[in-house]
């Protein structure tokens, strides 16, 4: 699922800040699109975290809601270059490719569970992720 928030990109000598007013969290870049890059990876790695944690994230404000001067008054900055414009990801796919490892666990079972399963070609690894993926209630 897509989601998308509005964020503050604020040009500082070469750098550009980006501000999640909504989130109150920021992120930079070293130039416009790296600063494009990192605001996806911290919209995704913030909206990640919060449902890791089962924590409820604040609603995305309309574009036209976000002051930009009034961001760059409380931060004190100035900028001639400084843009709102709405950054979207789609937090499940960004975190299987960016946030997502495997990591090698040895478990023990039973020798006849072992047989069982292998007479019917399971996927241990698969299972085991399904399983988990249940037990903790995000399946």
């Amino acid at each position: 699922m897509l989601s998308a928030y509005p964020a503050c990109f604020i040009k500082e000598d070469t750098a550009y800040s980006v501000i999640f007013p909504d989130l109150n969290t920021a992120t930079c870049g070293d130039n416009l699109e790296d600063a494009l890059s990192m605001a996806v990876d911290c919209l995704a790695g913030y909206l990640y975290s919060a449902n890791l944690e089962r924590e409820s994230v604040p609603p995305a404000s309309s574009l036209q809601d976000i002051d930009i001067q009034k961001v760059m008054d409380e931060l004190e900055v100035t900028s001639d270059e400084a843009f709102v414009n709405i950054v979207t990801v789609d937090v499940e796919e960004y975190a299987k490719a960016h946030f997502t490892k495997s990591v090698r666990k040895n478990l023990t079972i039973p020798s006849w569970l072992n047989d069982a399963a292998m007479k019917q070609n399971i996927n241990f690894s698969q299972v085991l992720q399904e399983a988990l993926m249940q037990k903790i209630g995000l399946n």
